[in-house]
């Protein structure tokens, strides 16, 4: 059996496996995975003896008019990945075994859920928070794998797993780019042909400004500028924000110091899309 669809069942496959020593791996994914799920599956098979892989569009974290009932969903094409890149399980649940009738219980973080993403996605980390806590109680796993593309999740799930005493290490893990640069993302493929052309602007404006960032720029103000005005130059990008900020707690940095994160979201068509960068200053 590699789909498992209850909580029932997969805490008995856990506990077995528990049983017989063996460290325990976490991926959770929304689904229709791309080499970036797969270098995560990977990852976590090398540093784990058990991994399970996790597929749930998680409603709670789709905001009105967002693009639930159109999220791309192949549970079939999915499961082969998975196996291919080393999961042992995975863990398809239904809605409903998620969150079943009554249930009113949820998991918030603050300050820094109130930024970036957050700031234009109101109540999108509350339903982060609570579907990763639910899976961690579900999975028990000792390591849990997140993509560093969604780099204020990747902060926001660690704060979660901090104040709330979880026994789990956080591994973040780095973004997987197509050769062009473009950071793959499961919603890459809403976009058409031209707008996909347009989206290279984002991966070039960050390695330009890291570049900057090497040649000795220290001006917060100056990189996010430059940035905006490059991004602007295309036609199709509407931004929805450009911000640097410090990579542990998301407050914007005026004068760049130990290590950064410039992170941005800019829509292109119905498509919206992020990406980011995190640099050592030294």
């Amino acid at each position: 059996m590699f789909i498992v669809e209850t909580v029932k069942e997969i805490r008995k496959i856990i506990k077995k496996e528990k049983r017989e020593g063996k460290k325990i791996g976490l991926v959770p994914t929304m689904g229709y995975l791309h080499e970036g799920h797969l270098s995560l599956i990977k990852k976590a098979k090398e540093e784990n003896d058990f991994v399970v892989v996790s597929v749930f569009v998680n409603p709670t974290q789709f905001g009105e008019g967002e693009d639930y009932e159109s999220y791309p969903r192949e549970l079939e094409r999915d499961s082969n990945l998975a196996k291919s890149a080393g999961a042992d399980i995975l863990f398809h649940p239904f809605v409903g075994e998620m969150y079943p009738n009554g249930y009113n219980t949820y998991v918030e973080t603050y300050k820094v859920t109130e930024k970036l993403c957050g700031a234009s996605r109101p109540g999108h980390f509350r339903g982060v928070t609570t579907v990763v806590c639910k899976l961690f109680n579900i999975v028990a796993p000792h390591r849990a794998y997140f993509g560093q593309k969604d780099a204020q999740q990747v902060v926001v799930i660690k704060q979660m797993v901090r104040d709330l005493n979880m026994d789990i290490e956080i591994i973040p893990c780095p973004i997987v780019r197509e050769k062009d640069g473009l950071a793959l993302s499961s919603r890459n493929t809403y976009l058409n042909e031209e707008e996909r052309r347009a989206g290279l602007i984002l991966s070039k404006s960050l390695f330009k400004a890291k570049e900057m960032i090497e040649n000795g720029e220290r001006d917060g103000l100056k990189i996010k500028d430059f940035i905006v005005k490059n991004i602007q130059g295309e036609p199709l990008a509407n931004i929805d924000y450009i911000e640097v900020v410090n990579s542990e707690n998301l407050e914007s940095m005026k004068k760049l110091e130990q290590e950064i994160l410039i992170a941005l979201a800019v829509k292109f068509g119905n498509t919206r899309l992020i990406d980011n960068m995190r640099i050592k200053i030294s």
